[in-house]
């Protein structure tokens, strides 16, 4: 009978406990519990290129908040505007530069052709500037698979040259105008025009700086974009490329949307650091898909 009493009376104390504690895990509701509510805001990640303190046209990176294309191409605009409300998202170390006031009238898209129509106020930019606000608004906006082409309009009519100069604008335009354009020929024919993305750093903040090269070369674009990410670059001096200068490039195969390179060495020889090898392996996909208009590229053994 001890025995049972015993019993019982631990199975009362334990269902006791047990009370104790259900009721420190689920307060009573009369009680003031604070509650903490964690918002998260969710957005695509998308290129955009602006003006660095060197004001040259720079790739980095925006969060857009839309997810229709037109709502997008109206944030990336915003986001290149000077007077735009959320330019301190943007780092320190870049500037937008279409110019205060501008205002998008109306955007359309047909076939991949972009058309942007502004009001007056897109002009007001000193002509030393006039091919960098060409050149940000095209690289970014045809960062767009669905983008290939724009055509920019200013109160309804086409724009005829770059802003306050008298240099002809092309009706259609695409990322074949250029960026940062170094011009190093002295004869009008046989012209070869090559992009190459080099690597920049301030700030702690690494990103990419496109450069347009025209000369007479009668060399390979491939070739000529290797050898260039091969050496020193000479637009200023905080430009950098990790490729080995001592790799060479064995042979390549271009395709339709597609090239595949083949290295006689490891591209990534005295790399230790990932970052470092993602770093070349974009400034040569960069590289090549402006110049050569391709989608993919594929490194081979």
């Amino acid at each position: 009978m001890i025995k049972n009493f015993a019993k019982r009376k631990f199975i009362i104390t334990s269902f006791a406990f047990f009370i104790f504690f259900i009721t420190l895990l689920f307060p009573n509701k009369e009680e003031n519990t604070p509650t903490i509510t964690t918002n998260y805001i969710s957005g695509k990640t998308t290129p955009i290129f602006l003006l660095n303190s060197n004001n040259y046209v720079s790739k980095t990176e925006v969060v857009l908040k839309n997810n229709d294309l037109l709502k997008q191409v109206e944030e990336l605009i915003s986001f290149l505007t000077v007077d735009n409300p959320n330019k301190n998202i943007l780092p320190s170390i870049f500037f937008p530069i279409i110019p205060k006031g501008t205002k998008i009238l109306s955007l359309d898209i047909q076939d991949k052709l972009l058309k942007i129509n502004f009001n007056q106020e897109f002009l007001d930019i000193p002509e030393k500037y006039s091919e960098q606000l060409i050149e940000c608004l095209v690289y970014t906006l045809t960062e767009f698979e669905n983008i290939d082409e724009i055509m920019i309009l200013i109160d309804g009519k086409i724009l005829e040259n770059y802003p306050n100069s008298s240099k002809k604008l092309p009706h259609i335009l695409k990322r074949d105008i250029g960026v940062n354009k170094i011009y190093n020929f002295d004869k009008i024919y046989n012209v070869t025009k090559t992009t190459t993305y080099y690597l920049a750093k301030e700030h702690d903040i690494s990103y990419y700086i496109p450069v347009t090269l025209l000369e007479n070369n009668s060399k390979d674009k491939v070739e000529i974009i290797i050898e260039r990410l091969k050496s020193n670059p000479h637009l200023q001096t905080n430009l950098m490329s990790y490729l080995n200068a001592g790799v060479e490039l064995n042979s390549y195969e271009l395709l339709e949307e597609e090239i595949k390179l083949s290295f006689d060495k490891d591209l990534y020889e005295g790399l230790n650091e990932k970052d470092l090898q993602e770093k070349v392996k974009y400034s040569i996909f960069y590289s090549l898909k402006d110049t050569l208009n391709v989608k993919n590229v594929v490194f081979q053994n």
